[in-house]
């Protein structure tokens, strides 16, 4: 389940860019912008507000669900659905921070998605 916490060779990302405002684009639509993002080996994700697609909701995207970052854009294609990230463990900054089950926990959510 490791590589779903890191970037896809073919999504485009450099090491150290910052992708903090950049749009992100669900299979279906947009979901929202990126507030913050980290490229921690094994350990990379995308914080993104979702403004009032569903109230102001945060979500934890990990990195292996990036397909393809569009610099000229600003946007950041991710292969899941809206109703599949919506679905998704609520993120929570304090188990975030401090409980590594919750990585787990959202790492299984997005693993389990099997793409065809």
């Amino acid at each position: 389940m490791s590589d779903i916490w890191g970037y896809q060779p073919t999504s485009g990302y450099i090491a150290g860019a910052s992708l903090i405002g950049y749009k992100v684009e669900a299979t279906d639509g947009s979901i929202g912008k990126v507030d913050r993002h980290s490229d921690e080996v094994g350990a990379s994700y995308l914080v993104v507000d979702t403004g009032v697609w569903i109230f102001g909701k945060h979500v934890l995207l990990p990195a292996g669900t990036v397909s393809r970052i569009d610099d000229a854009e600003e946007k950041i294609y991710v292969e899941r659905t809206k109703e599949e990230i919506k679905d998704a463990p609520e993120f929570d900054m304090d188990k975030h921070l401090g409980d590594a089950g919750y990585h787990e926990q959202v790492g299984v959510y997005y693993a389990g998605w099997h793409r065809a």
